[in-house]
C-alpha cells in the first residue's frame, strides 16, 4: 500500500463504489477532520455511507502526493455538491490529507481543510456574515 494507491481510489470514489475503501483502511484506523474523530473501520464505513447518501456529488482532484517511509501527504481540491449548501451548487474546498500506513493498510488519516470555506460560508445568511468578517480581517 502506498500514497499513490490511496490517491487513485479517492479520485474515482462515488456512491456506487464505496466498497473500494475497505481495501485501503486498517480495521483499527483513526480518521480525523475538522468536524469528526472516528475510530475503527466500522465507524469510518458508517460515516462514508452517510456522507455519500446525502451528497449529490463529492469528487476529489488530487494535486500532489508525497510519501516517506510509512507516512504520506495528499493535497487536493474537493468539489462538493449538497442540497443544503450553496443553493445546491458545487462548493470547492482545498485540503491536505496526512496518511500513515501500517503494513498494507491506512492506519491513520487526518484531513486538514477550512470548515468555514466548505460549510459556514455556504449557508444562507451565515455565509454572508462569515464572508464579511473574512473580508474585514484582510483590510
Amino acid at each position: 500500500m502506498n500514497i499513490e494507491m490511496v490517491s487513485e481510489v479517492y479520485q474515482k470514489l462515488n456512491k456506487s463504489n464505496l466498497h473500494l475503501l475497505e481495501q485501503l483502511y486498517h480495521k483499527d484506523v483513526v480518521f480525523e477532520d475538522s468536524a469528526h474523530r472516528l475510530e475503527g473501520w466500522d465507524e469510518l464505513s458508517t460515516y462514508f455511507d452517510s456522507l455519500y447518501t446525502n451528497v449529490i456529488k463529492c469528487d476529489f482532484d488530487i494535486r500532489h502526493h508525497q510519501q516517506v517511509e510509512d507516512t504520506g501527504f495528499l493535497t487536493w481540491t474537493m468539489q462538493l455538491q449538497h442540497p443544503k449548501l450553496n443553493g445546491g451548487e458545487a462548493v470547492e474546498v482545498n485540503g491536505v490529507s496526512h496518511i500513515c500506513f501500517s503494513g498494507d493498510r491506512v492506519i491513520y488519516h487526518r484531513d486538514y481543510f477550512d470548515l468555514g470555506e466548505m460549510l459556514y460560508e455556504n449557508i444562507p445568511l451565515l455565509g454572508f456574515v462569515i464572508k464579511n468578517i473574512k473580508q474585514r480581517l484582510g483590510k
